[in-house]
């Protein structure tokens, strides 16, 4: 028996979970390849790194995990795994403007957002390959071959789609055929959230002056969100400089969402320091679009993933067929996780 190839088309916390829980499902009888368009893992789950070493790193995406009681239950593998190693840690500094659901928790990644999909990434032993953007997918008998920007394809006998959703939709070759009317459809009645995230990166010695670790600003035009990054996961260390993560709102990431992000940057920095006065001066600043950021509208009544094509598999997936947080992707993943095991 041949050992099946399958390919995860993105590297953030749908794929890297789907590749970990296939590995152990499935042990040696799969090879698993994951390909990402970036430079590295993580996708909207990025923890960015300041040029200056002495410097902490920001998240740029996703800030903290709400676990609800019933996906605390539902999910207790994935965040006693996560807890155990002490990837996630509870939450428990001063949020201000937060509003609370009972019964649920806050975590934090005292190492970063990212930590959490390296992690599976490397208890996946996926053969792993960055700055590998999938243009096309054509169907050759039993498997597909899968084709890259940069040129050169490879062939695969089954494929997750974990991107989101219109970029499955601009893919080449056979998908649009395959899809039936009913799946194009529901898949173009995704509709995502835009914003943009600003990290700035302080010298050390640097102390804000304010005393909360996060803060939901309210009815501002320009700001949602600002967390003292290195605070909020308890990382601030002795030489080291802080770290402040800003969110726009959505209207106005929807209303800037096709220009240049460097002429967005001042306007951003702007209301901050109006927002913050006594700021101090960064030594740097990465500024960040998240043209898909949230999705604001999932695929209505879907189990996790979209199978496209049984024979050679192709599945959709990610949290645009559940709802848009870590517990969203972590269901996607179990739910391709079911779909391979039966294909495979």
């Amino acid at each position: 028996v041949k050992m099946s190839r399958v390919l995860i088309v993105g590297a953030g916390l749908t794929g890297s979970l789907c590749a970990c829980l296939l590995r152990r499902e499935l042990q040696n009888k799969v090879q698993i390849v994951v390909w990402d368009k970036a430079r590295g893992a993580g996708g909207r789950m990025s923890t960015s790194r300041p040029p200056d070493p002495s410097s902490q790193s920001a998240d740029l995406g996703a800030q903290y995990i709400t676990a609800t009681a019933s996906y605390a239950l539902s999910h207790h593998s994935v965040y006693s795994e996560l807890l155990t190693s002490d990837l996630l840690q509870p939450l428990d500094c001063v949020v201000e403007g937060l509003q609370q659901r009972d019964g649920s928790k806050n975590y934090m990644t005292p190492l970063g957002m990212c930590s959490l999909v390296k992690h599976f990434l490397s208890e996946s032993g996926a053969d792993l390959f960055f700055e590998h953007h999938v243009t096309a997918l054509y169907r050759r008998g039993a498997s597909w071959e899968v084709q890259r920007k940069a040129g050169g394809s490879d062939t695969f006998d089954a494929v997750v789609l974990t991107m989101p959703v219109p970029q499955i939709l601009q893919l080449e070759g056979d998908v649009g055929q395959i899809l039936s009317v009913q799946q194009k459809q529901q898949l173009d009645g995704v509709v995502y959230s835009s914003r943009f995230a600003i990290a700035l990166f302080f010298p050390p010695g640097v102390v804000f002056s304010f005393q909360w670790a996060v803060r939901y600003v309210a009815d501002n035009p320009c700001i949602c969100y600002i967390a003292a990054d290195s605070r909020k996961r308890n990382a601030d260390a002795p030489g080291h400089g802080p770290s402040l993560v800003v969110h726009t709102s959505v209207p106005f990431g929807l209303q800037h969402l096709e220009e240049d992000k460097e002429d967005v940057q001042p306007i951003i920095l702007q209301e901050l320091y109006k927002l913050l006065p006594g700021l101090p001066q960064p030594i740097s600043i990465k500024c960040q679009k998240w043209r898909y950021s949230q999705v604001l509208t999932s695929v209505p009544d879907c189990p996790g993933q979209m199978t496209v094509l049984d024979r050679p598999l192709l599945v959709c997936s990610g949290d645009a067929f559940t709802h848009s947080n870590f517990d969203g992707c972590v269901e996607s993943a179990l739910s391709v996780l079911s779909v391979l095991k039966a294909s495979l």
